[in-house]
């Protein structure tokens, strides 16, 4: 068996094209461009690359984007109340707070003083309540980029049993509530896990979000199963690419699979957010 590719890269470019003409339909409606501010906490490189990169998405779909950039040494106060301001800023539309803040900021208040009907990232206790009892708010952007990707390749997951690596809030918790929305029988494996390859040999999918190069390996792929990698760490994924995609019926790669999906989903979740704040 060789597995088909999950191919994100496609499928996030037949979204932008239709964010692109809802963008251009919200700027005709109400006089101006969808704006998601993006709040850049220090210096990380790797933080100002994922910054630039989001800056490129909006721009390619016509959403404005708003720069913030915070000195690494702020306290949790001082950002915090960087994030109220633009939350009660009228004409922004979506926050993003880049992750991972410094040390010596709470990251979790930082998130939790985004208002919830601006938080396109899905990283609020409120985004995470709402996914969790599937009422209305925003999905993490994540999470919910590799949902938009499972149904794009219409592979279902009803009855399925889905193995998430991972518990983060922002990543492996809130995939394991969005499978078990659709029905999806889910269990969660971690650092404290036993015996991690019994369970992922029984799983008909796997979403891998550690950031741990290689940690699944091929011979624990159950023949058939949905592989979805969400790690990055080194340049590489959490799963050995090779060995498991000569088992997997769908696997994604690293990178062009979940990582575009990602920023496609925070757009789409920008672009709602602009109409559904100014029809209110």
């Amino acid at each position: 068996m060789s597995a088909r590719l999950l191919n994100g890269r496609e499928v996030s470019r037949v979204m932008r094209e239709k964010l692109g003409t809802q963008a251009q339909q919200y700027s005709r409606d109400f006089g101006r461009r969808p704006v998601l501010a993006t709040v850049l906490v220090g210096d990380d490189p790797a933080s100002h690359t994922y910054v630039r990169m989001k800056a490129a998405a909006c721009t390619e779909v016509g959403i404005e984007s708003r720069r913030v950039h915070l000195d690494a040494g702020l306290s949790t106060n001082a950002v915090c109340a960087e994030v109220r301001a633009l939350s009660e800023d009228p004409n922004v539309d979506g926050i993003l707070l880049q992750h991972p803040v410094p040390p010596g900021v709470d990251e979790r208040a930082a998130f939790d003083a985004i208002d919830p009907a601006k938080d396109v990232d899905g990283v609020t206790r409120d985004s995470f309540a709402a996914m969790a009892l599937g009422t209305a708010g925003f999905e993490s952007a994540t999470p919910g980029g590799i949902m938009r990707l499972l149904d794009s390749y219409a592979i279902a997951l009803s009855g399925r049993h889905a193995v998430v690596i991972g518990r983060s809030p922002i990543l492996g918790r809130p995939m394991g509530m969005l499978l078990l929305a659709r029905d999806a029988t889910v269990t969660y494996c971690h650092s404290r896990t036993a015996d991690l390859s019994s369970h992922v040999e029984s799983a008909d999918l796997v979403v891998a979000a550690v950031g741990s190069p290689g940690l699944v390996r091929g011979e624990w792929i159950k023949p058939g199963a949905v592989v979805i990698d969400a790690g990055y760490a080194d340049d590489k994924g959490d799963v050995d690419f090779d060995s498991a995609s000569r088992k997997a019926s769908y696997i994604t790669p690293v990178p062009g699979g979940v990582g575009p999906m990602t920023i496609t989903t925070l757009l789409e979740q920008t672009v709602r957010a602009a109409r559904e704040r100014s029809m209110s």
